[in-house]
C-alpha cells in the first residue's frame, strides 16, 4: 500500500535524527517558511493596489514577493530547511498572485474574463483528484516541469500587462511580451494539467492493483 511506504524523514523514537540533506522535513518554524508566509500576507495588499489602479506600487509589491521567493529557496537549500509546509506554501503563493492579478486586470477590462475561466478552470479540475489520491494514502503528486514552466510564463505575463497600464515608452513592448507569455503560459498550463491527470490515473491504477493482489493470493493458493 502507498500509505505503508510513506515514512517520516529521520524515523521515529530516540534514534531519530534530522532528515538527510535535500529531503523535506516536517518543520514549520523556519526562516524560509516565514518568508513564504510574508509572500502570502502581501497578496491582499497587492490585490487592493491593482483594483485601485496603483499599478506602480503593485509592481513594487510583486518585486518584493519575487525577492522573498528567491531568498526562501536559497536559504532552505543552504541551511537544509526544506520542509513540506514550504513546498505547499510556495506554489500556493504563486497561484494566488496569478489569480489576484488576473481578477484585477479582468475587473479593469485589461484581459477578458474568459481567460480567467480558462486558467482557474484547470486548477478546479485538478482539485477533484485530491480525494481520489488521499483514498490510497497519497498527497498531491509532484509538479511536472511543464507546470513550472507554465507558472513561470504566467508570473511574467500579468506583471508585464500591468506594467503596460502605466504607459510611457515601455507600454507597447510590455503589452506585446505580456500577451506572448500569457498564451504560452495557458497552453503549457493545460498541457501540464493533462500530464498530471495521466499520472494520477497511473498511480491510482497501480494502487488498485496492489490492493487486489493480496486479496487474490489466498484464493489462488486454495484452488491449487
Amino acid at each position: 500500500m502507498a500509505s505503508a511506504s510513506t515514512g517520516v524523514p529521520g524515523g521515529s523514537g530516540a534514534g531519530a535524527g534530522p532528515p538527510p540533506v535535500g529531503q523535506p522535513a516536517d518543520r514549520v518554524v523556519t526562516l524560509p517558511n516565514a518568508l513564504s508566509a510574508l509572500r502570502l500576507a502581501l497578496v491582499p495588499v497587492f490585490f487592493w493596489l491593482v483594483l485601485s489602479h496603483r499599478d506602480g506600487w503593485a509592481l513594487v509589491v510583486l518585486f518584493v514577493s519575487g525577492l522573498t521567493d528567491y531568498l526562501d529557496g536559497v536559504l532552505a537549500r543552504r541551511f537544509n530547511q526544506v520542509s513540506r509546509l514550504g513546498q505547499l506554501l510556495d506554489p500556493a503563493a504563486d497561484r494566488l498572485y496569478i489569480l489576484a492579478t488576473l481578477v484585477g486586470l479582468a475587473w479593469r477590462d485589461v484581459v477578458p474574463w474568459w481567460l480567467l475561466v480558462v486558467i482557474v478552470g484547470r486548477d478546479v479540475l485538478l482539485v477533484f483528484t485530491i480525494p481520489a489520491l488521499a483514498r490510497y494514502g497519497y498527497g498531491p503528486l509532484p509538479v511536472h516541469f511543464l507546470g513550472k514552466a507554465a507558472t513561470f510564463c504566467l508570473l511574467y505575463a500579468f506583471p508585464l500587462l500591468l506594467l503596460a497600464q502605466i504607459g510611457g515608452p515601455v507600454a507597447a513592448p510590455a503589452r506585446a511580451f505580456g500577451w506572448a507569455f500569457a498564451w504560452w503560459g495557458v497552453g503549457l498550463y493545460w498541457w501540464a494539467g493533462w500530464l498530471y491527470l495521466r499520472q494520477v490515473r497511473e498511480v491510482l491504477g497501480a494502487a488498485r492493483a496492489e490492493q487486489v493482489r493480496p486479496a487474490a493470493g489466498p484464493a489462488g493458493v486454495a484452488g491449487v
